[in-house]
């Protein structure tokens, strides 16, 4: 039995605990299953700013001691000690841990809270067992004379140690990944008699790890940095039982700052949690196996730009791996891993799984298919859409470029068959073996993420989707750049008009794109027209009295445009214009626009509503 299967050393020779074990588990349970169990003690936590001048240390050596310097001020430590005491503990007495970040900081901070009346002891990897035992039967005994009040820890506490009296937890170094932060966080959750919680106070300095403090408290390790938002916007929703979360506003702050800054598609994250897995199974993990084991989402890889597809992270960085496919096969599975395996709509993949058993007559068994399997009926426009998609139509046309040779149909009397290129590459096992997986993977995510339709749409609510995205679900015949699309653009053909709102303005954008967009209550928005347009102008009136015109108006909101990562949109249904408008002039302007009042016809869930509209 281990509490820490997954360590940062386990790639080393014997160092696999899941080999040594012929990777045979018998039962396996996280952090949020054990507190809804009632397993452990509750915690709360406390995110709490830590100084200014904190933050990753510098390379040079002089960098290195100015910032030894900050760690060990007397504003530090007395900060410390006052939010320590304001916090508090249950039980008797304090029985604390802290973990630091190297043996000379510890040092001297022990020497200065035990100056300012704490009792405090030092231990590091150097010390005896019998010194840790005499140390930790200090701070674990009722109060005497030698009692200790915190053991002050740089490397040897995170595992393998078990004090079930520890009452508080102190962080006072940087988050290094998810696995010991919850390492460290479970020194303090066995259960002990009068114990009702332990206290946990993470002290975040201008570290750039900031953001693995909510991927290790949600146990959610998909690496999707909207998520990682919310998390850290809702707190205690995330853990079960009595535990709380709660961030001050500084630290909040830091730690979006770090999720900004954070690339969740490098390389070295990939290849960290792809070994974690591999490790744990014993062989090359299938797509299947990252949803399966809850390792990081594969779109991670999609993402990454010099990967795109799991094949190819496989052929750059998998010794075993030995299947080499042609620069076409390479391509096509690029353009089905990044623009179709998220699975947020079912036709593409169902096609493509029609032509590993059909060459002709394609889109007729699609739509029986379809209909039959998902009571779903394909129209005019949505065949279209998906035959421009899979034969390089729907990009715009500087887009055509990139995926040139995944045309993967061709016209054949009243419907559609297998093209040339795509007929050879199906003759290669290898490629339609990496083709299936892949699409069953596709199929799978649909399943469990896509398939409740918002009404009559291929739209799901508060899933979240690009503009891309929204284009090709929308059913239109072509792609839009982002930059033609504004906020909102509308669709003749589909008589489709999506709203694109980015609900943080950046104050650095000019004052006649500054639109002020708000909320009013859950199912009422403020929304603002594009500038230099009337109550006469042709948009306007398409939105006021898009009812009586048949046009489909609908929202998407994204909350954090500054991401370069992330460029979602939430999927929040249908709108309809109030009737409520004014026409008035930009600030710093002479353009005018309308301002619109919307009712949407579903009104927001609320943690969605709460995390778009607080800052």
């Amino acid at each position: 039995m281990t509490a820490t299967p997954d360590k940062r050393d386990d790639n080393l020779e014997g160092r696999n605990i899941y080999e040594i074990f012929n990777h045979q588990i018998a039962y396996e349970i996280r952090l949020q299953d054990a507190m809804e169990e009632d397993l452990l003690c509750p915690f709360h936590y406390f995110g709490i700013t830590d100084l200014d001048i904190i933050a990753d240390a510098g390379k040079s050596s002089e960098e290195k001691v100015e910032n030894f310097r900050y760690l060990t001020s007397e504003e530090r430590v007395e900060n410390v000690m006052k939010q320590a005491e304001y916090f508090g503990y249950s039980g008797d007495r304090v029985k604390g841990l802290i973990f630091c970040s190297r043996i000379d900081e510890a040092k001297e901070l022990s020497k200065k809270f035990n100056a300012k009346g704490w009792r405090t002891l030092v231990l590091s990897g150097s010390d005896s067992e019998e010194a840790r035992a005499a140390a930790i039967e200090r701070l674990a005994g009722e109060e005497s004379e030698d009692a200790l009040d915190y053991i002050i820890s740089v490397d040897i506490f995170s595992e393998g140690v078990d004090v079930p009296e520890i009452n508080q937890v102190i962080m006072l170094r940087p988050t290094e990944s998810p696995i010991v932060f919850i390492q460290q966080l479970g020194r303090g959750l066995r259960k002990a008699e009068n114990k009702e919680y332990v206290v946990v106070l993470d002290f975040i300095g201008n570290y750039r790890n900031n953001f693995m403090i909510p991927i290790a408290l949600s146990g959610d390790r998909s690496y999707n940095k909207d998520n990682i938002r919310r998390y850290v916007t809702e707190g205690g929703r995330v853990i079960p039982g009595a535990s709380t979360i709660h961030f001050d506003e500084i630290s909040r702050k830091r730690i979006f700052q770090a999720i900004d800054n954070a690339n969740f598609s490098d390389i070295k994250l990939i290849r960290e949690n792809y070994t974690n897995l591999k490790n744990k199974l014993g062989h090359i993990p299938a797509l299947a196996d990252f949803d399966k084991y809850g390792e990081m989402d594969v779109l991670r890889i999609f993402d990454n730009n010099s990967l795109g597809s799991y094949y190819k992270f496989l052929v750059k960085y998998e010794k075993e791996y030995t299947i080499r496919l042609s620069e076409d096969e390479e391509k096509a599975i690029e353009f089905i891993s990044k623009k179709l395996a998220s699975g947020k709509r079912i036709h593409e993949l169902e096609l493509l799984k029609r032509t590993l058993q059909y060459r002709h007559g394609i889109i007729g068994r699609l739509r029986k298919y379809l209909s039959e399997k998902y009571h779903c009926e394909m129209n005019e426009h949505c065949m279209e859409n998906v035959i421009n998609m899979m034969t390089n139509e729907f990009p715009t046309s500087a887009a055509k470029k990139t995926y040139a040779q995944c045309v993967f149909l061709k016209k054949e009397q009243d419907d559609y068959g297998i093209s040339d290129v795509y007929g050879k590459m199906l003759e290669n096992p290898e490629f339609c073996a990496i083709l299936e997986e892949l699409v069953d993977f596709g199929i799978s995510r649909y399943k469990v993420n896509y398939s409740y339709h918002y009404q009559n749409t291929n739209l799901v609510l508060y899933q979240k989707y690009t503009y891309e995205d929204a284009c090709r679900l929308l059913n239109w015949e072509r792609n839009e750049v982002p930059l033609n699309i504004g906020g909102y653009k509308y669709d003749k053909k589909t008589k489709t008009f999506p709203i694109f709102i980015n609900y943080d303005k950046q104050d650095n954008i000019s004052d006649t794109t500054k639109y002020e967009d708000h909320f009013v209550a859950e199912n009422r928005l403020i929304a603002i027209s594009k500038s230099g347009r009337s109550m006469d102008s042709e948009d306007v009136q398409n939105f006021l009295n898009a009812t009586e015109r048949g046009i489909d108006v609908q929202l998407f909101v994204r909350k954090n445009k500054d991401d370069k990562i992330s460029k979602e949109f939430y999927y929040l249904g249908r709108v309809i214009a109030t009737g409520n408008a004014k026409q008035f002039v930009m600030p710093n302007t002479d353009k005018t626009a309308v301002e619109i009042e919307w009712e949407l016809e579903t009104p927001v869930r609320e943690d969605i509503y709460q995390y778009i509209v607080n800052e």
